[in-house]
């Protein structure tokens, strides 16, 4: 997930403080508080409408706006109006710091709440805290400034460093991030000559878009070519979960068990089409209703995949490719559970099984 992709994610929670600067700069404070106020109650009664439960983001962000708009009012002079910028910015460094700096991840939690449907790894996380620990200082870094600016500069300078600068240095921020992206795109696609005769896959964003292309060799010897696998759950009727071994010869995870499908999309094709290839040739099985159930990037210490994970029932007996795998059979929850934490299961199949544990069993967090 990129910062830019992130920031538009966890915009909803931060629409009516939003909606506060943009009125409050057009209309005035008292304005900008009734239509900030009312643009909060709006989205959490549309929130509860749709999920039966209050947004409490927006609640927090709705009684921040009240507190700053009582301020201002109390507070209506030439230098608490010059103040307001760096105390929106503050109040933006305090939810950052206390994400990136402490235990409490308040924009992860975020995260996961607005990005329904996607899942987010430990790799992700680890990025995503990077991002926010940049973003704190940039925030902390400008709205210092701009209280020095309000205090010891004239009004054109001051203008200038709170409104102008800001977004010179977002767009800066941003730019360099396309370019890094685009960096890494080209010099993946500039080794195709060199691999003529090996299979390729796409190299995707993180919403599944192709950005190039790569052979196997390369995508599994280098983090950061971002590749799309498919990943299906096969459950029969009594909620038990196939798995199978992964051969002894395996160079990646030998030994140990993985889900009943697990597969590279080729280039060109599409997540649907290498879904049901991969489902016929390592389990036999064909015409399975497959609902997908998460996307997300899984990082290895080799390889960056966007998997994209399914769940099917069957009552049929999958069959294995001795080539692949060297068993297979459906196994209770219970003993997946007992199972967990012990290099019985890869790695990735423990992250997959929390998910299937909410997505599909409905279970919290545990």
């Amino acid at each position: 997930m990129s910062r830019l992709q992130l920031l538009k994610a966890l915009a909803p929670g931060f629409l009516p403080l939003l909606v506060f600067i943009a009125a409050d700069a057009l209309w005035g404070t008292r304005v900008g508080l009734i239509v900030a106020v009312a643009s909060g109650i709006l989205e959490m009664a549309i929130s509860y409408a749709r999920n039966r439960t209050w947004d409490r983001f927006v609640i927090l962000d709705t009684l921040l706006i009240v507190a700053m708009g009582g301020m201002s009012l109390l507070l209506e002079n030439d230098i608490f109006f010059r103040l307001k910028p760096a105390i929106v910015e503050l109040f933006f460094c305090l939810i950052l710091g206390i994400s990136a700096f402490s235990p409490l991840n308040i924009m992860l939690a975020m995260s996961r709440r607005y990005l329904k449907g996607v899942a987010i790894s430990q790799e992700q996380a680890r990025a995503m805290t990077r991002s926010m620990r940049i973003l704190f200082f940039i925030f902390l870094g400008h709205a210092a400034l701009t209280a020095y600016a309000a205090f010891a500069l004239s009004l054109q300078a001051w203008a200038f460093i709170s409104g102008g600068l800001f977004y010179i240095l977002f767009a800066a921020f941003f730019l360099s991030e396309w370019l890094r992206n685009r960096w890494q795109a080209k010099r993946a696609s500039a080794a195709m000559p060199t691999y003529a005769d090996e299979e390729w896959f796409d190299l995707v964003d993180v919403q599944g878009k192709v950005v190039g292309k790569a052979p196997r060799s390369l995508c599994h010897a280098r983090k950061g070519l971002l590749h799309p696998v498919v990943h299906l759950h096969i459950l029969d009727g009594r909620d038990r979960l196939f798995l199978q071994k992964r051969s002894p010869a395996k160079q990646i995870q030998p030994g140990k068990w993985d889900t009943a499908v697990g597969g590279h999309a080729r280039s060109g094709e599409g997540i649907e089409a290498a879904l049901k290839r991969e489902t016929a040739e390592e389990t036999g099985l064909e015409g399975l209703n497959a609902v997908p159930v998460a996307r997300y990037v899984w990082e290895s210490d080799v390889e960056s995949e966007l998997v994209h994970m399914f769940v099917a029932r069957s009552s049929r007996q999958p069959r294995v490719d001795p080539q692949e795998s060297s068993e297979g059979k459906f196994w209770k929850i219970s003993k997946i559970r007992e199972a967990l934490g012990k290099g019985i299961l890869t790695p990735n199949l423990e992250f997959e099984l929390e998910i299937l544990m909410r997505q599909v069993f409905g279970e919290k967090d545990r």
